[in-house]
């Protein structure tokens, strides 16, 4: 499979499910104590599960299991982007070249579709075996965390806010 088919896969759209909000559905994956009214049924379940013991549902909890999945299947020097607040939530965008732009530019290689983003908001530069992001002069910044930057490296878990759009980064397992 070509680059292009692994970024159409990852930047399928899936959406997470979150247990915590009590959204749960069924055929959804449900963790902790989770109270599930069913619809078909006239009464409420209480719903337990053991979690598995893994390292990445510890280190960020609001995971899905095809979330981690995605990112224990990076390639190596690649990391994951995914949308965790704004429109499309719940899409995946691989970084794995030497520079990613993020804009309203439909031709993007993260096309983010809102008037919050610049045509050309971001670039995403692979820096060793992580990644920085690079504000290109858009109109309302570029934010890690919630400080506006220029320029930032980006490490594990780190949120990256451009316009409405609020991305999660997950770099290949191993990678700080």
């Amino acid at each position: 499979m070509g680059a292009m088919g692994v970024r159409e896969w990852i930047s399928g759209g899936l959406h997470r499910h979150d247990a915590r909000s009590q959204q749960a559905r069924k055929g959804c994956e449900v963790s902790g104590n989770t109270e599930w009214n069913d619809a078909n049924l006239d009464h409420t379940s209480k719903l337990s599960a053991i979690s598995p013991s893994d390292p990445l549902e510890d280190a960020e909890p609001g995971l899905s299991s095809q979330d981690r999945r995605a990112i224990e299947n990076l390639p190596p020097r690649s990391a994951l982007l995914i949308v965790r607040k704004g429109p499309n939530l719940g899409a995946r965008f691989l970084l794995d070249s030497e520079t990613t732009v993020a804009g309203r530019h439909p031709k993007s290689e993260i096309f983010l579709d809102d008037v919050t983003v610049s045509r050309k908001h971001a670039a995403f530069v692979r820096d060793g075996d992580g990644f920085l992001v690079r504000d290109l002069g858009s109109l309302n910044g570029t934010y890690v965390g919630k400080e506006r930057v220029d320029e930032a490296r980006l490490h594990a878990g780190q949120d990256v806010q451009i316009g409405k759009y609020r991305l999660t980064y997950h770099p290949f397992p191993g990678t700080v």
